[in-house]
């Protein structure tokens, strides 16, 4: 079956949901039942393996988990997947909060025509707006425009505080659940009094929560040292057009103008900030309701009842307990650790499972926030934490053991796939097997893979015959030829010029530069040659006599 027809059947399965779901009288989103699809697959308990392909039957069976899922409004779970859902729909970072045309986009749209006129326009807006803030800073009009820059020293803090609130709620939820399931692993008569709640699902449920308080908070805190930043530039504008502009009859407008056009656009980023913090607000809102299904669930009284004899621990006080303990790194030969002091931009390293223990999720299926102080195991380029020395320790020993048991957590748990950030390790979305009977097959692997080769060229030396002819009017050509050679002779002559002769030629070797090299250079320093000639002049007699006088010095004087 194509990808095509794959991608149809899914269609049709998460349309029957839909409308299964609608018809109990609950309206589900579309990206909802997708990902609920994808839970179903996954739930290693549902019997749906990898290698499988669905039936007819099977795909009933996962319409029918799929809708008893959605509809279960007592289950954790399924808030948690719609806080997932409705966060990715609707969280948009601080890029996306510009104008409904952003200045690139503006650039291009006016380029297409009428561009001057436009330019002006937008120019004229912005001076003009320009003046009436520094109007009204002068006390002379501008009654009508918003003190934004007060309204958000109030509104920055508000929003801040009502995400301080959340946090505090979620952590603690957090630590008591944590206590109740940690007392379930150590007492027999507390798991079974314990097993009916679905405390681990509540757990997912609030760090969830905190996890999506915490960016929006992070957001809050940027905004906050946007608008602190803008409200110094904006003073100091000001404060330069009124020294521009005071106690002058006449002003250039090549002076004053850009300072007009930078209040504007300061005034601009405070209305951004103000949308924003507006965006926040609304966010952190929307969010409690899936929170809701916690106070359902546990009321403080049976809360209290189930914690009583319990000790509480926070995340905080956890940590404190392993500050002072650390990995040993000489107990490892093959393995790489990390520490705050060992490497730079520590608080900038990439901690898989969003900070969590790597070894309490598939151990213990807790939660837990690691402690980077005991050590940080680098495995295959990926960084990981833990609660404790013996933690580490343990997980150590067989890394990939421990990662795959994570993975199989989080299938049962299909909420963990987001908050554990593992959306690498679930790229699929439906389950496949071998057919159980090849005519009922509905869905079927589609395996894709790149794969290349390489082959030399000339692997063997070559054997190309030179003389080999194929065409047959080319050999009878060359036959008639042949033939006529045999009818031909062959006559010479001599004449006087060239009688008694030869060709002849010769070859010259130049000469080659020769040289030799030693291991030492050595130089000598020779006497100068001093022989002299008498007599060669002459002398009274006929006959000359010559004296040869050798003054040479020996080569040992010099």
């Amino acid at each position: 079956m194509s990808s095509d027809q794959t991608r149809n059947v899914v269609r049709k399965i998460i349309r029957e949901i839909g409308q299964e779901c609608a018809t109990q009288g609950q309206t589900v989103p579309e990206t909802l039942v997708a990902f609920m699809v994808k839970a179903v697959a996954l739930d290693p308990r549902n019997d749906f393996k990898v290698d499988q392909i669905l039936t007819k039957e099977d795909v009933q069976n996962i319409i029918q988990l799929c809708v008893t899922r959605l509809l279960d409004t007592t289950n954790p779970s399924l808030s948690t997947i719609k806080m997932q859902v409705y966060f990715d729909m609707n969280y948009a970072n601080r890029a996306a909060l510009q104008s409904v045309f952003p200045q690139r986009e503006i650039m291009t749209f006016t380029s297409l025509g009428k561009k001057s006129k436009e330019q002006q326009l937008k120019t004229f807006a912005m001076l003009v707006t320009g003046i009436r803030l520094y109007n009204k800073a002068c006390g002379k009009g501008g009654n009508s425009i918003d003190d934004l820059p007060a309204i958000l020293n109030e509104a920055i803090p508000s929003a801040t505080r009502t995400i301080d609130e959340g946090l505090n709620n979620c952590h603690l939820r957090a630590h008591q659940y944590t206590t109740l399931l940690e007392s379930m692993q150590e007492d027999q008569h507390r798991h079974t009094q314990l097993s009916s709640f679905k405390l681990k699902e509540a757990l997912f449920n609030v760090r969830q929560y905190e996890a999506f308080l915490c960016i929006l908070l992070s957001d809050a805190i940027t905004s906050a040292q946007e608008v602190e930043k803008m409200q110094v530039q904006f003073a100091t504008t000001m404060e330069q057009l009124k020294n521009t502009v005071e106690n002058k009859v006449s002003v250039d407008a090549n002076e004053v103008f850009p300072l007009f056009i930078a209040l504007s656009n300061l005034w601009t980023g405070f209305q951004d900030e103000m949308l924003l913090i507006k965006f926040l607000t609304s966010m952190t809102n929307n969010l409690q309701q899936f929170l809701e299904i916690q106070s359902q669930l546990f009321p403080e009284e049976l809360l209290t009842s189930l914690l009583e004899g319990l000790t509480v621990k926070s995340d905080e006080e956890r940590l404190r307990e392993t500050m002072g303990t650390r990995v040993n790194v000489s107990d490892f030969k093959n393995q790489e650790w990390l520490f705050p002091e060992t490497i730079d931009h520590f608080d900038q390293l990439l901690i898989q499972y969003h900070g969590f223990c790597a070894h309490a999720i598939g151990v213990k299926g807790l939660t837990l926030p690691g402690n980077p102080a005991v050590g940080i195991l680098k495995h295959k380029e990926k960084c990981y934490v833990f609660t404790s020395k013996e933690a580490a320790y343990i997980f150590a020993q067989d890394p990939d053991k421990f990662i795959q048991l994570n993975v199989e957590k989080a299938k049962e748990y299909a909420e963990l796939i987001q908050l554990l950030e593992l959306h690498h390790q679930f790229e699929y979305l439906v389950p496949y097997a071998q057919a159980r009977t090849p005519d009922k097959c509905l869905m079927k692997p589609t395996v894709k893979h790149d794969s290349s080769s390489q082959t030399d060229t000339h692997i063997l030396p070559p054997t190309i015959v030179t003389s080999y002819e194929w065409n047959e009017w080319e050999m009878r050509r060359k036959a008639i030829k042949l033939a006529n050679l045999r009818r031909k002779l062959t006559h010479a002559m001599q004449t006087d010029l060239s009688n008694m002769r030869r060709q002849n030629c010769t070859q010259l070797y130049l000469p080659k530069d020769v040289s030799t090299q030693t291991k030492r250079d050595n130089s000598s320093n020779v006497p100068r040659p001093q022989i002299f000639l008498e007599g060669l002049r002459g002398q009274l007699s006929p006959t000359t006599h010559m004296v040869k006088g050798n003054l040479t010095r020996a080569v040992d004087e010099t």
